[in-house]
């Protein structure tokens, strides 16, 4: 949701910000590499139980994952490939850091906040097949008051002040009703595709 408001003054910010990644061309598939990298990175820093790391790594690694889309804006390289690659990589982050910290609460013997984290994992899962299934009909789906973006600011957030658990339940519960909406986005937009369909039959 932010990251739809933001659109493309995102890019002319990080552009500001970081001149450097756009004054040689750069692939920007190996930014996205870099990003996940450092994120996984974070993953494990939060299954050993080093939350503000894995914050400070998720926070890195999602910064790269922001600069790929707008290098490859920037330098005109932005290919169907690098999309998907780019979205493989988000799903596969997602669920290392919810695993992370399921597996941190885990070991700690607080089983109400693993299932809690595993609970997110699922509501994240269904918010990007949602999302996946809908474009494989509609060409473009978006919506839900909490997207991949509100995500990984909630759990940077909660790693570095010491309110995980408090905000990984905002997650969750947060990408439940996201994927709840979308289902329902979901049904309104493709009645009106049948709809269109059926009058073309006829």
């Amino acid at each position: 949701m932010i990251k739809a408001i933001l659109g493309r003054r995102l890019d002319a910010a990080l552009e500001r910000c970081f001149p450097f990644l756009f004054r040689r061309p750069l692939n920007p598939n190996l930014l996205s590499v870099l990003g996940v990298v450092i994120s996984l990175g974070g993953a494990v820093s939060f299954a050993r139980g080093a939350l503000p790391l894995g914050g400070v790594l998720l926070l890195a690694g999602t910064f790269f994952d922001a600069a790929d889309g707008a290098v490859a804006r920037h330098n005109g390289t932005s290919s169907s490939f690098g999309a998907f690659l780019d979205s493989t990589f988000d799903r596969i982050v997602d669920m290392a850091i919810l695993l992370g910290i399921l597996m941190h609460y885990a070991r700690a013997g607080d089983l109400p906040l693993a299932l809690l984290a595993g609970l997110a994992s699922i509501a994240t899962v269904l918010v990007s097949y949602t999302k996946a299934r809908a474009e494989s009909i509609i060409s473009e789906f978006n919506g839900g008051i909490m997207e991949r973006f509100e995500r990984v600011v909630f759990l940077v957030a909660g790693a570095l002040t010491g309110y995980l658990p408090l905000c990984l339940g905002i997650v969750a519960a947060g990408s439940t009703i996201t994927a709840i909406q979308r289902v329902a986005m979901a049904y309104r937009e493709m009645a009106q595709v049948d709809a269109a369909a059926q009058g073309e039959k006829t």
